[in-house]
C-alpha cells in the first residue's frame, strides 16, 4: 500500500494539502484541498473527498458554513478532477471565500 502527501503553495496565504493512498495502483482513499490563510489560521475553502465511501465536494465559507456535493466519480479520477480544478481556480476560490461567499 503506497501513501503520498505534499502540500503546494500558490502564495503566502494559499496552498493545496494533497494525500492518497494506493493499493496495488487503485486509489482507496483521498483527500485534496485547498486552504487559504485568513487572521493567521489555515482554513478549509473547498475539499474533495471520499470519506463516507462516496466522492465528494465540500466548499466552506468563513462562517465554516458548507455545501455538499456528491460526484459520481472513481476515487482515480476524482483525484485528477480535484487536483486540476484547485489548480486552476484556486484565486477565484479564494476571493469567493474573502467575501464571505462558498466557492
Amino acid at each position: 500500500m503506497g501513501k503520498k502527501e505534499y502540500i503546494v503553495p500558490y502564495s503566502e496565504d494559499a496552498r493545496k494539502r494533497h494525500y492518497h493512498q494506493t493499493n496495488r495502483g487503485k486509489v482507496t482513499k483521498f483527500m485534496v484541498q485547498l486552504e487559504v490563510k485568513y487572521k493567521g489560521i489555515w482554513r478549509e475553502v473547498v475539499r474533495y473527498d471520499c470519506a463516507h465511501g462516496y466522492v465528494h465536494r465540500d466548499s466552506y465559507n468563513l462562517r465554516n458554513e458548507r455545501r455538499k456535493e456528491e460526484l459520481y466519480l472513481t476515487f482515480g479520477d476524482a483525484i485528477i478532477l480535484a487536483d486540476d480544478d484547485i489548480d486552476e481556480n484556486w484565486e477565484i476560490y479564494k476571493d469567493t471565500f474573502l467575501k464571505g461567499n462558498i466557492p
